[in-house]
């Protein structure tokens, strides 16, 4: 096959490629210029997309002895992954920019290109395990290091899309294997730190990146009761579950800590209160995207809430205008604008955005 590795100039692409090379394919490396402000460097290896990164994925290329080029992709980014990212906490949701690149960048722009040009899929360095179902259909599978898995990102790309995927390091035992072969390569990038943080975000701060953008709008911070207990600067900058920085000038009557239970952009209100109010048994999701037939009828499964979540029990079920997901207990923290990505044990099922969520009776 003729197969284009993406290289962000780490060393999980760079394997990657190395192995799709093994595999006999026509191998080709691009790099993708996500950023409108590539910075040579960011120090400890903090996010990706810096010259820095693209001279290292070209040293990569080099070595393995396949072709290589830059895509700028920055103002599809932009206009996708950054705007949604930003309009997503205005309106007082959560959103994972991860999975949106995934869907946006990696699968459907670069995918869309590589297809227009010839090729017959893209490699990619995330831990995933792509496969047939037992009726012919694509599966998308934890990758086997549960440590690295990388299926709750990847969901949102569907089973057409997956069809055009690889990922050789979906049956790597650990991420320490990935480093070691790295060097037994000669690979430039074996010791290059992980990326972390958004990497739209250059310094790790993801406050100051909202109050750049969004702006200050100072409101309320008021109790479950709609008594004002505290000020702040923007609703946007609170998210639900969360308990450090409410800076609340009034304490709760029986000592006990208080959590964000709801953002409220209309009326520019924080509500906060005990940690029992955060319980939720169950949530609407919009957009799904499905591994299998949609069924009308409840089926157990597991949810995973988060890129590095615990799954919990549940049951799904598919509705007229999304899926219906019910768990097992209560969960904690949920909010709208997350992903939530059903599993039936490792074999994903379906991912959704939680659209909203149903509290447990206080």
């Amino acid at each position: 096959m003729r197969v284009l590795a993406a290289l962000s100039g780490g060393v999980d692409s760079a394997v990657a490629a190395a192995r799709a090379v093994d595999a006999g394919h026509e191998v080709v490396g691009v790099h993708m210029a996500l950023s409108r402000d590539r910075g040579p460097g960011r120090e400890g290896g903090r996010g990706c997309c810096t010259i820095e990164d693209a001279s290292d994925a070209r040293r990569s290329a080099d070595l393995l002895g396949i072709p290589y080029y830059v895509w700028d992709l920055s103002e599809r980014f932009e206009q996708t992954v950054v705007a949604d990212f930003l309009s997503e906490y205005a309106a007082g949701r959560t959103p994972n920019p991860c999975v949106r690149c995934n869907e946006h960048i990696k699968f459907a722009t670069l995918l869309d290109k590589a297809l227009a040009l010839g090729f017959d899929a893209v490699a990619t360095g995330h831990y995933a395990r792509a496969t047939t179902g037992a009726d012919g259909t694509p599966a998308l599978l934890r990758a086997r290091d549960a440590a690295k898995d990388q299926s709750y990102v990847l969901a949102v790309m569907g089973p057409d899309r997956l069809a055009r995927a690889l990922f050789p390091l979906g049956e790597t035992d650990s991420k320490e294997e990935v480093r070691a072969e790295a060097a037994r390569r000669g690979l430039p990038v074996s010791t290059k730190p992980d990326s972390v943080d958004l990497c739209f975000v250059a310094d790790g701060d993801t406050q100051g990146f909202l109050r750049t953008h969004l702006g200050s709008e100072p409101g309320d911070v008021v109790d479950a009761d709609g008594a004002v207990v505290g000020r702040h600067d923007g609703a946007w900058a609170y998210t639900v579950g969360q308990r450090r920085g409410l800076r609340l000038g009034t304490p709760s009557p029986d000592g006990r800590p208080r959590y964000v239970l709801d953002v409220q952009p209309v009326t520019n209100t924080v509500v906060v209160g005990p940690a029992e109010l955060l319980g939720v048994e169950g949530l609407a999701g919009s957009d799904p995207v499905w591994f299998e037939e949609p069924a009308a009828d409840w089926r157990s499964c597991s949810a995973q809430l988060r890129a590095h979540g615990t799954p919990v029990a549940a049951r799904v079920r598919a509705t007229a205008d999304g899926i219906d997901v019910a768990f097992d207990a209560p969960v904690r923290g949920l909010a709208p604008g997350q992903s939530a990505v059903l599993y039936d044990g490792d074999r994903v099922i379906a991912q959704a955005t939680v659209d909203r969520t149903l509290r447990v009776a206080a």
